[in-house]
């Protein structure tokens, strides 16, 4: 017997096998250095066209000013960012209250209630709503659920407004809410579960009181990306709640204290960030003008609220990583 605890060499040392293993590990290298020198190429040519315009125009005013107009007919423009910001809100965080709860629950259904053969017919079904065009979903908000809002709980809702753009927003990212959760909670061993039955719990009690807390990590993840994809979306926007940056009236509660009444944003209609980036792209401003540069300002503004997210999605899967 010996008391060696030295590991095998498993690794095959013959060249041509070394030759294939280095070229696989080049190409590999190269994707990991094209998909970082894009993302470095972006943001420096989004920086360097911002950097023009926040030459004519103070940082203070485009991220202070409450109106929004490159671009009018008559009059002077204004590039302040406020009516956008409160439009991109509003969509984003309505859609998050039909989407993560929505997406948890059927992730939880899918993970410990399913059965495998309902299981493989379901979650395919459910990703179909992740490959439908963004488009359809504008239509499909403007043509009927916008009607049908109107003629039952919201008889004054106008015609392109935000709750109908934030619905199917929000539509459309049940399926990434409910894909990564569902994978998190399936990552779970089962002797946990086996522990929590043993000790009498309830289906019910192991899925919420041992799986959803044991993939945390997993699915706050998925909440991050959602909300990440609900900031970005444009088509569902721009077909559902037009493109008119208004800002909603500030009114005053008891004591003075300022509000905005959620109602005076989401039956009308608004503008998001990057519905103001299409209507720029797709006017007919030339390079070098300034409402042309604000477009990339605009761009950069998106850019740094995304890799905020992602960075806080990052720290929350360290943060509550858990690890068996």
């Amino acid at each position: 017997m010996t008391d060696s605890t030295e590991s095998p060499d498993l690794t095959r040392q013959g060249g041509l096998t070394r030759l294939k293993e280095g070229t696989y590990g080049g190409l590999f290298a190269a994707c990991a250095a094209v998909t970082l020198l894009t993302t470095v190429a972006i943001f420096v040519t989004l920086l360097s066209d911002a950097v023009v315009f926040f030459q004519e125009i103070a940082v203070t005013e485009f991220l202070t000013g409450t109106n929004w107009s490159p671009n009018p007919a008559g009059g002077g423009q204004a590039f302040g960012i406020i009516p956008l910001l409160i439009g991109t809100v509003v969509v984003t965080v309505t859609a998050a209250f039909v989407a993560l709860p929505t997406g948890t629950l059927t992730a939880i259904y899918l993970s410990e209630y399913a059965s495998p053969n309902a299981r493989s017919i379901l979650k395919p079904l459910l990703e179909i709503l992740a490959g439908i065009p963004t488009v359809v979903y504008g239509y499909f908000a403007l043509v009927y659920v916008t009607p049908v809002l109107e003629a039952t709980l919201l008889p004054g809702i106008s015609t392109f407004n935000a709750l109908s753009a934030s619905i199917m927003v929000g539509i459309m990212t049940i399926p990434m809410v409910s894909s990564i959760s569902e994978d998190a909670m399936s990552a779970v061993p089962d002797e946990l579960r086996q522990a929590g039955y043993g000790l009498g719990a309830t289906k019910f009690e192991v899925s919420t009181g041992i799986v959803v807390p044991a993939s945390i990590s997993g699915i706050a993840s998925s909440y991050i990306l959602a909300v990440s994809r609900a900031i970005g979306e444009t088509m569902i926007v721009v077909v559902a709640m037009g493109a008119q940056a208004r800002m909603p009236t500030v009114k005053e509660a008891a004591f003075g204290v300022p509000y905005i009444n959620p109602a005076d944003v989401l039956l009308d209609s608004g503008m998001t960030i990057t519905v103001a980036m299409v209507q720029i792209a797709g006017g007919d401003l030339t390079g070098g003008t300034v409402p042309y540069d604000a477009m990339f300002a605009l761009g950069l503004a998106l850019f740094v609220v995304t890799l905020v997210m992602n960075v806080l999605s990052d720290f929350i899967a360290e943060r509550y990583r858990e690890e068996y």
